[in-house]
């Protein structure tokens, strides 16, 4: 739908981009006076993606939310992403999604036709999922914002966390990166319209099915990787796991787009903070190129799974993703802590 205010012109950042640093996050946390509650297994003193509390033997709740400004002019694109963007938090627990609120902010040049189309692409979204938006909260702003917040539900003992990780395990990854330096680039006229549009159907697509076929293997670990990169949240996976992972850089994948826009400089302020956040755990033994580093600490909006899982079925659970993921690949693998969070291999 093309509208005659440019959504992504209305933001001072984009996506995922737009998300906070992880250490800062950390910092700003520290020291506040909460309750406690042994039916909270997954708190925000985790990392985690989401929140997790026990109702019974068979229950638990999954609770996260998700916003951001616009990444593309489409309201209803806009809509659809932002919502994908959220369930992908309930997806990475082993959950499924089945409750959302819409969270809005609205700037005053912004039609009525755009934000029913916004919030058109936000129902979309939940319907695929199978989860009903109820209701939401809407506010003015200086900028657009648009997200959810998530309800799901999932066994108590089939919860996946980001620090569950064991050596021996594989790494599976999703959806391939880059999706922060073209989106960036996209502003300067610099990204052809084909590769748009791969990128947008990329950020619209669920991470329901990876979820589907992951729940049926000895997953020990997962997380979705989004603003915080790839190498955030494999950094993030490492510590709170205590173990060393190991990133085969040449099995990564990624748009070949955004390795020539990487080398050219148009990285996103975003992939930065995760270098400053993340590079100190991080040992380059393969001497992998500064461009393609770029791409590991570029923020992903909308991005996909990275599933650590038993070694044994690792083939097997790929093999099965790539008939409905064919991007689906694995990237490296996890081992017993070494002098080093990360390897770059």
């Amino acid at each position: 739908m093309e509208t005659d205010v440019k959504l992504t012109k209305l933001a001072s950042c984009a996506g995922c981009g737009a998300k906070v640093g992880a250490g800062t996050l950390v910092h700003m946390l520290e020291g506040f006076k909460t309750h406690t509650d042994p039916r909270l297994i997954v708190g925000y003193d985790k990392s985690d993606d989401a929140s997790v509390y026990v109702i019974d033997d068979n229950t638990a709740l999954v609770q996260t939310t998700d916003f951001f400004p616009p990444i593309v002019d489409d309201p209803f694109l806009y809509g659809q992403i932002a919502a994908a963007n959220a369930l992908s938090d309930v997806y990475a627990m082993g959950g499924e999604p089945k409750l959302a609120l819409n969270i809005m902010c609205l700037s005053e040049s912004m039609g009525k036709e755009t934000v029913q189309e916004i919030l058109r692409g936000g129902y979309d979204k939940a319907y695929e999922a199978g989860a009903i938006i109820t209701g939401g909260h809407t506010i003015q702003g200086a900028e657009p914002i648009y997200g959810l917040a998530v309800s799901g539900f999932v066994h108590p003992k089939k919860v996946l966390t980001n620090s569950g990780a064991r050596p021996g395990d594989k790494l599976i990854l999703t959806k391939p990166l880059g999706i922060g330096i073209l989106t960036t680039s996209a502003k300067a006229d610099m990204v052809d319209r084909e590769v748009l549009d791969r990128i947008y159907n990329q950020m619209a697509t669920l991470n329901k099915a990876a979820r589907d076929i992951m729940v049926k293997y000895h997953v020990h670990s997962c997380t979705d990787v989004t603003g915080f990169a790839l190498m955030g949240h494999s950094f993030e996976m490492a510590q709170g796991s205590g173990c060393t992972i190991h990133i085969q850089s040449q099995n990564v994948p990624f748009h070949s787009e955004a390795y020539e826009l990487a080398e050219m400089g148009f990285i996103p302020a975003g992939a930065y903070r995760n270098r400053e956040y993340a590079e100190a755990g991080v040992k380059n033994i393969s001497n992998v190129s500064r461009a393609l580093q770029d791409i590991f600490y570029d923020p992903q909006t909308s991005g996909g799974l990275m599933i650590a899982l038993d070694a044994k079925e690792a083939e097997q659970c790929l093999d099965e993703m790539r008939k409905v993921i064919p991007q689906a690949a694995i990237i490296g693998y996890v081992t017993e802590k070494m002098d080093a969070y990360i390897y770059l291999e």
